[in-house]
């Protein structure tokens, strides 16, 4: 089943980028495997799947040393947010970290990356419901805080992240990232997951976060 399930959502995304006249391999899927342990995780891997995403550091350092022992050539991604006492166990765990979304996160990752001399890929999250309960710097905020990622804090950001409110139409918000992006000279954007990664594709991800679609539904 979970090669089948794999199959089924790479298909579904190249179909996307065929529709949206973009060349698929613009697209990086990473599979969301939150909340699924490592007998879980390794059909995937053994299906092929490299690129994966996980919510919290903690429970990300439970799993992933071993499985990357064994498949040294996977790449991890934080999807969730961080808080900045976590800063230094994400910076040596993952290759990429996806929720930069306050001056709090870029001084301490600044710091971190400085001292391991490791250089994750970041993305700023950008709240673009502007939802309270929701994490990500508000859009209006967004090039300020992107100029002083790089200058005051010298941090390289990759591209933008966003989730959008669960009952809105997604299609104004990716296009509203993908604005946000393009005035700050990114090109990455990590935006659709299992429900909507056909119209994140349409407006420009690059990235997309897919868990349900293949590991299908936790108990």
């Amino acid at each position: 089943m979970t090669h089948a399930a794999l199959s089924a959502v790479q298909s579904r995304i190249a179909a996307a980028a065929r529709a949206a006249g973009r060349d698929p391999v613009e697209v990086q899927l990473i599979a969301v495997s939150k909340t699924f342990d490592a007998l879980d995780i390794r059909p995937v891997l053994d299906a092929g799947q490299r690129v994966f995403g996980e919510n919290r550091v903690q429970e990300a350092k439970g799993k992933w040393p071993a499985l990357r022992t064994a498949y040294p050539d996977l790449e991890l991604h934080l999807i969730g947010p961080l808080q900045s006492n976590k800063a230094g166990e994400a910076v040596a765990l993952f290759d990429a970290i996806h929720t930069v979304d306050r001056p709090k996160i870029a001084a301490a990752l600044a710091a971190e990356m400085k001292k391991q001399g490791r250089t994750p890929q970041l993305f700023v999250q950008v709240n673009t419901g502007r939802e309270p309960q929701k994490a990500g710097i508000a859009p209006e905020a967004a090039d300020d805080f992107l100029r002083d990622c790089r200058e005051v804090h010298g941090l390289a950001i990759a591209g933008l992240m966003c989730i959008p409110p669960a009952e809105d139409d997604p299609r104004p918000h990716f296009a509203l990232l993908r604005a946000i992006a393009a005035r700050n000279g990114l090109d990455r954007l990590s935006m659709g997951m299992s429900s909507d990664f056909a119209e994140a594709i349409a407006e420009g991800a690059t990235h997309v976060r897919v868990g349900s679609a293949i590991f299908g539904h936790r108990g």
